[in-house]
């Protein structure tokens, strides 16, 4: 058992936190920017509750982070009351927060300059993937740091974590991530919107090609709901926006050409623009069908 606080409880930080009481047998605090969600959270999972990041993070020996952007987690980082003011030596910051390559090492050099430990390591696998522990967790930073973390991550909330290189390693591979999905959603949204066009039964078809070269995680899992032109749950477009807008920036710091990213992005834009902000990812089809 360790000595854990999570800063962060939105619909992925609540899940993720309440699994490091009941999977991982820790000890846990909790900070929320409004207070409210931090004692809903106490009083559902039974750990305790703390006015300020700062509070929360002192005297712990891991401390998990989960907010909305760059400037969210500088925020709850080193902002006034940030958690690295009251982190101990030797201690290890974990940023599951998708956020830049650029703000993982900053954050990671204020953490050594501190004597402390800093972890950047954004999750996929969505809500469902929190709420069922089943998260991928994809890891940048010193091998010391990843190594003592390793365990308390993947004893709650994750199937599958790696360590991928220097800090900023882990934001730059939910890149890589987000960079493949947009491609594959569009993709299967073209192909179940053609199948519909030239009369196929889109069940049928999707049974078939799913045994072969075509197969994806998101075919098996959205083409159903596509179908059935339901989006109303799932990973929301603006935060896929979000993430999107991380990789094309970080793109062009690096040279890397991004065209077709590029284009998906702009077709989420349309999906806003119809209202889909809180739409799952898979309404892709929705804008090809209007």
């Amino acid at each position: 058992m360790a000595k854990v606080a999570f800063l962060g409880l939105g619909v992925m930080g609540f899940p993720m936190a309440g699994h490091l009481v009941k999977k991982g047998g820790h000890e846990v605090t909790v900070y929320n920017r409004t207070a409210a969600k931090a004692k809903e959270w106490a009083d559902k999972f039974g750990g305790k509750t703390a006015a300020t990041p700062k509070a929360a993070a002192e005297g712990q020996d891991f401390v998990m982070c989960c907010v909305g952007n760059d400037n969210d987690l500088r925020a709850v980082t080193i902002g006034a009351d940030g958690a690295f003011a009251g982190m101990k030596k030797g201690a290890t910051f974990v940023d599951h927060t998708t956020a830049s390559a650029e703000v993982a090492r900053e954050l990671d050099a204020a953490a050594t300059k501190a004597g402390f430990k800093f972890v950047d390591a954004p999750v996929s696998g969505g809500q469902a993937g929190a709420e069922n522990g089943v998260l991928t967790v994809m890891c940048g930073g010193a091998q010391d740091a990843y190594s003592g973390a390793e365990p308390v991550i993947t004893g709650a909330y994750a199937r599958m974590c790696k360590l991928l290189g220097p800090a900023g390693s882990g934001q730059l591979t939910k890149m890589v991530n987000q960079i493949c999905i947009a491609g594959l959603v569009q993709g299967l949204s073209e192909g179940i919107h053609f199948a519909k066009k030239s009369g196929l039964d889109v069940a049928a078809v999707i049974e078939t090609i799913s045994k072969g070269a075509a197969q994806s995680w998101q075919m098996e899992n959205r083409y159903k709901t596509m179908n059935d032109d339901k989006y109303d749950f799932g990973f929301a477009v603006e935060w896929m926006r979000k993430d999107l807008s991380i990789a094309i920036a970080e793109a062009r710091r690096n040279g890397a050409n991004l065209p077709v990213t590029a284009l998906v992005d702009q077709f989420y834009s349309e999906v806003e623009k119809m209202g889909g902000k809180r739409w799952d990812t898979s309404s892709l089809l929705a804008r090809l069908q209007r």
